[in-house]
């Protein structure tokens, strides 16, 4: 059997250190559906979503190796293809069983986007799941893969399936309002997908993940995201709290807010990243 995602080459002990779960190792562990939920809630907590290494002129690598250096042994955090990557191979590690899957992130009503969001669909227990812990402001826990409203700390989503066109679709009750995060196309997804979609997202001028920094990180009861030097804090029920940071806050929130660290010439080049679009 080849491994076509390169998940012998993960560290596990290691991973799991990182995200700081200490129950049951490798072989030992039930693929439940309650393990499942507590690595996702681990994962969350433990490493945020940040784009900035393309902002420091490094790019992202999308495969394993490269993001287990950078996501568990540096201590960094990732976007969806570094996120999604590591769980999956985790959970494979562990006995789930893991579609990856590749979603357009778009409204209803808008142009079609290109497939630029890596999630996960794992069997748990006697059903699939939808786990998704590189979205950003990702759900706190897997979402059962049925119809219907299913909250979660005080958010609401559902998942979508069987739509006239072949895919389905996550939502969330924002406010009053369901908004669609993204769809998938439910087809197989190869390891070359993942390095085309990547490199769309991390070089493709009008990428939002090229222009500016972006970190997200959820924590009990609410989430923590920067876009430029917009800070929001976000509560259950979708209300947001914002402000905009100086240079000073901006570099201390990294640390503080984010759990990362920099050397000083790499958080000038930080701070010094743009937070506007380029002009065309």
């Amino acid at each position: 059997m080849t491994d076509d995602w390169s998940v012998g080459k993960l560290d596990l002990d290691a991973y799991l250190a990182r995200i700081g779960y200490t129950g049951p190792a490798s072989g030992t562990s039930e693929p439940s559906q309650a393990l499942l939920a507590e690595l996702h809630r681990a994962h969350l907590a433990a490493i945020p979503f940040e784009n900035l290494d393309i902002m420091l002129g490094r790019g992202v690598n999308a495969d394993l190796e490269s993001i287990q250096d950078k996501l568990i042994y540096a201590r960094r955090g990732g976007y969806c293809y570094e996120h999604g990557q590591l769980f999956a191979a985790a959970l494979e590690r562990l006995g789930f069983t893991v579609d990856r899957l590749l979603a357009r992130v778009v409204p209803d009503g808008e142009p079609m986007r290109p497939r630029t969001h890596l999630t996960l669909r794992v069997g748990a227990g006697s059903q699939d799941w939808l786990a998704d812990v590189g979205f950003g402001s990702s759900p706190p826990v897997p979402l059962a893969w049925r119809a219907g409203p299913q909250e979660a700390d005080g958010w609401v989503y559902e998942v979508v399936t069987g739509e006239a066109d072949g895919t389905w679709k996550l939502r969330e009750l924002q406010g009053a309002d369901w908004v669609t995060l993204y769809r998938v196309e439910d087809q197989r997804v190869y390891p070359a997908d993942v390095v085309m979609s990547n490199h769309y997202t991390s070089t493709y001028p009008d990428s939002w993940f090229t222009w500016q920094p972006i970190l997200v990180r959820r924590v009990a009861g609410a989430i923590h995201s920067i876009v430029g030097r917009g800070y929001t804090v976000t509560a259950p029920g979708y209300v947001k709290d914002r402000c905009t940071l100086t240079d000073e806050e901006f570099a201390a929130a990294l640390t503080e807010v984010f759990g990362l660290t920099f050397t000083d010439d790499d958080l000038a080049t930080l701070t010094a990243a743009p937070s506007a679009p380029p002009a065309m």
